[in-house]
């Protein structure tokens, strides 16, 4: 990444570095435009390191870059102060143009993130999902058993095989300590979940 920026004419790369509390102490010192941060959901919270930089560094605009996409990371970075959000296979052109539009004050997000911004938006106020513990695939799972699905059509309704569909309700049984399928199809049923 520093090779492709350091080609393009106005930008310069002051630093780059491994970790979070790396990434906080040369942010500190430097006080960069626009930081470029590598989200890795193995390292340190990165919340952490954008708070930081949004309280000591308010000229700085940060800039995710991930290979992960987690709806909750990428909210989180947005609340810390993140000014922008790609994924870490965005083309070149992409990552030059994200990183001029934060560097003016504007916001950035890829069409993955797009799409979570705008349903984050135009959900009605107070509206959160049902079983919050539950990702967002177990939840699909779950509303399937509510409208009395078996194992063998969920799996074909979701392009899953029957093993993983078998893994997912398991976690699910865990997660909201059940017994067993009917009782799912319950608690389901009494979060408002099935057609």
């Amino acid at each position: 990444m520093r090779i492709l920026l350091n080609g393009v004419e106005a930008l310069e790369v002051v630093g780059d570095v491994g970790t979070g509390p790396d990434a906080v102490t040369a942010i500190h010192r430097q006080r960069p435009d626009v930081v470029l941060l590598h989200v890795d959901p193995a390292s340190a919270p990165v919340v952490e390191v954008i708070g930081f930089i949004a309280e000591r560094c308010p000229g700085t605009a940060v800039l995710i870059v991930s290979i992960a996409h987690d709806r909750e990371v990428f909210l989180a970075a947005m609340r810390a102060g993140a000014r922008g959000y790609l994924s870490g296979g965005a083309p070149s052109q992409d990552l030059v143009l994200a990183i001029r539009i934060v560097q003016s004050g504007g916001l950035v997000f890829d069409s993955t993130t797009s799409a979570w911004v705008t349903d984050h938006l135009t959900k009605p106020a107070g509206t959160t999902k049902p079983f919050p513990e539950l990702t967002d695939r177990e939840l699909e799972v779950l509303e399937l058993v509510a409208d009395g699905l078996g194992t063998a059509a969920i799996a074909h309704q979701l392009g899953l095989s029957i093993k993983t569909v078998r893994n997912y309700l398991s976690r699910i049984f865990s997660k909201l300590d059940l017994v067993d399928r009917a009782q799912a199809a319950v608690r389901a049923r009494q979060a408002g979940l099935g057609h």
